[in-house]
């Protein structure tokens, strides 16, 4: 049956701002405590909180926290585990979390009748004293996890250490009751991993300004009786080897993730010994460390790894680790979540499609059997309005590959008139050192039901494809991303799949920084949307970012203070001249990590050009947007500045006011 036609950007679609922030973000950090599946879920209409969800063995799933808890860590900002539990005999779980309002670690028995109660103290120096990746330790009444402590005002006066809390609450009122395992040689760790004899604890650390996905060392230390750390030493990694996991096997031998060979890759590591690569293969067995005490990988008691793997995208596999055998699991899912648990025979992860969002997802391992097993995927729309996307590879400067998912206009309702292409978005990730998955994002899907094509660009510097590809960045931003998203763009004009004159860029973060760059430096957009970005590198990079991120221009961009002409001729902050396009600027004004004085900036450096543009400010939104009413009147915002741009009649949702 032939549809009615509309022109596009016009069709109607049930898909509106309210359910596309419904289902934003996704279940994290899986976890199980005895036979339960626990893991992390957000809750946009609850300003935006991360809820601890339980599963029990009967199937039943439950919130485990009423609202205002708040199970979120902002160790590095960025956050990571922010939770652990045990069974213990006789008396259900105990589970130990961070709260995200006070960053205090605390304990609660769901079973029991009492409230949550603190464990650890409060500290007015700074950002506070701040937890993550909590770790029970199996005799000694502990938890052991990553202590990060502010000692001054600045957001780079700091330390980080590897802490044991006890959990008698000792430590509540008592800053010296916490017991400091490492010294704070290294500038970032992760949580101890302990052997399986409880005689070794091996982790990661690394140092500025290297980031963690450019070199990290695997350190080993000796655990004596009274639980105290001896002769810590470098074990493995180093300056130009990204390690970002390590798990000890039931063998007592370590597994990790190294990109020794150009791909994050699996080996074996004996202490007394060299080390083995379990499965070479050019892929990704790994990918970058965003948050402390992401995992990828996790060892089986019966000796075998299940672990995620792919290039581009991503599936889970058994593998021996004997024989080199990798054996991939049936089913739809296309990307599985930097988070895996095993217990027994069953893995546990967290998995998504580009036609299902992501879900709690068990492998049995006996049977090899899957099932979803937690925030199930329900079509809150006929799925005929969900895009179908395609993976595609690009052609750019040089003749370099650019990876991207193009998600062309669908509807079961409408289709565009013969004569006319579609307008399309270049959306660019964040990071930079980040990748675009391919899976079901209602965001995308508000655009492209209504007949507005998106094509998330994996340019240059993305993970997934080697550390080659992901080195092509290096000094390079604000120009490689720039051109490849630029390429995309072109080459979708040029095949006549996109109109050439309502082209769009945006993204938020470091896609915010590429947007910017683009509007700046570029012909090929016909507006762009600004999301919590980075705008001035010189400001950044000194004093208005924190810590985690505060030298990661030095391999970005190039050392400050050799080139500091090239920090100012790349930051559209002293390009504003170029800028001859309508564009939206989004920013939450808690936002740590870009701060909203570098939206203020580049607005100053504009004024009196003339040129049309809306400056949108959330408060209570920090970095990323979590909270239902932010994202419904962001994606609304995005929607009118295109269709005033592009010449598009729609009433239906308010009008964006641009100024000039």
């Amino acid at each position: 049956m032939k549809l009615p036609t509309g022109a596009h950007g016009t069709w109607p679609s049930p898909i509106d701002a309210a359910l596309a922030a419904s289902h934003d973000g996704r279940p994290e950090y899986v976890g199980t405590v005895g036979d339960e599946v626990w893991w992390t879920e957000p809750r946009p209409a609850e300003a935006g909180r991360r809820a601890l969800v339980r599963r029990r063995a009967d199937g039943d799933a439950q919130c485990v926290l009423p609202a205002p808890w708040n199970v979120r860590s902002r160790v590095i900002e960025y956050g990571g585990r922010p939770w652990a539990g045990t069974a213990r005999a006789g008396g259900g779980p105990l589970i130990v979390f961070v709260h995200f309002a006070d960053q205090r670690l605390y304990a609660y028995a769901p079973d029991g009748t009492d409230e949550p109660w603190p464990l650890t103290p409060v500290s007015a120096v700074g950002g506070g004293l701040r937890w993550a990746d909590p770790q029970f330790h199996p005799d000694r009444g502990e938890v052991w996890c990553v202590l990060e402590e502010f000692t001054g005002a600045g957001p780079t006066e700091l330390r980080r250490v590897i802490a044991a809390v006890p959990l008698d609450g000792s430590a509540t009122d008592d800053r010296s009751a916490v017991r400091e395992l490492t010294d704070d040689s290294h500038r970032f760790v992760t949580g101890p991993k302990l052997s399986p004899d409880g005689r070794q604890a091996a982790w990661i650390a690394w140092d500025h300004p290297r980031m963690p996905w450019d070199g990290t060392e695997v350190m080993l230390a000796d655990v004596a009786e009274d639980g105290t750390f001896h002769y810590p030493r470098a074990f493995g990694g180093g300056p130009e080897e990204s390690v970002p996991q390590i798990e000890w096997g039931a063998d007592g031998q370590l597994v990790l993730a190294s990109d020794r060979s150009g791909w994050w890759n699996l080996y074996r590591a004996d202490p007394h010994g060299g080390e083995v690569a379990l499965c070479p293969r050019e892929q990704e067995f790994a990918g970058p460390l965003w948050k402390i005490g992401l995992s990828w990988f996790r060892p089986l008691d019966n000796g075998l790894i299940a672990t995620i793997h792919g290039k581009g995208t991503t599936t889970l596999g058994i593998l021996d680790p004997q024989t080199g055998e990798l054996v991939d699991v049936a089913g739809p899912w296309t990307e599985w979540a930097e988070t895996l648990a095993v217990h027994g025979s069953r893995v546990i992860g967290v998995a998504a499609s580009p036609y299902s969002a992501f879900e709690v997802v068990e492998l049995d391992t006996a049977t090899g059997r899957t099932r979803v097993i937690g925030a199930p995927h329900q079509d809150a729309v006929d799925p005929a309005y969900y895009p179908r996307p395609e993976q595609r590879t690009f052609t750019g400067p040089d003749g370099r590959e650019i990876h991207a998912h193009i998600y062309p206009p669908r509807s079961p309702d409408r289709s565009g008139p013969e004569d006319e292409r579609p307008p399309y978005v270049v959306w660019a990730h964040g990071g930079p050192t980040g990748h675009a998955a391919l899976v079901l994002d209602l965001e995308i899907a508000y655009f492209t039901s209504r007949g507005i094509g998106v094509a998330e660009v994996n340019y240059g510097g993305s993970t997934g494809y080697g550390r080659t590809y992901r080195n092509r960045l290096r000094e390079q931003w604000g120009v490689v991303d720039v051109e490849d998203c630029a390429a995309v763009a072109t080459a979708l004009a040029d095949e006549g799949t996109a109109d050439r004159r309502r082209l769009a860029v945006r993204g938020g973060s470091a896609g915010g920084w590429t947007t910017a760059a683009s509007l700046t430096g570029t012909d090929v957009y016909a507006c762009g949307t600004i999301i919590y970005p980075i705008l001035d590198l010189t400001g950044w990079g000194t004093d208005e970012t924190h810590d985690f991120e505060s030298q990661y221009l030095e391999s970005l961009v190039g050392p400050l203070a050799e080139v500091p002409d090239r920090y100012r001729e790349r930051s559209p902050v002293g390009r504003t001249d170029r800028l001859t396009t309508p564009f939206l600027l989004l920013q939450g004004l808690d936002d740590p990590i870009c701060p909203p004085v570098q939206c203020e900036r580049f607005l100053a450096a504009l004024d009196g050009r003339g040129i049309p543009h809306a400056y949108l400010t959330f408060e209570g939104e920090g970095h990323g947007f979590r909270r239902a009413d932010t994202m419904i009147r962001a994606l609304e915002a995005e929607l009118s500045l295109y269709a005033q741009t592009f010449g598009i009649d729609r009433a239906d949702v308010p009008r964006l006011e641009l100024k000039k």
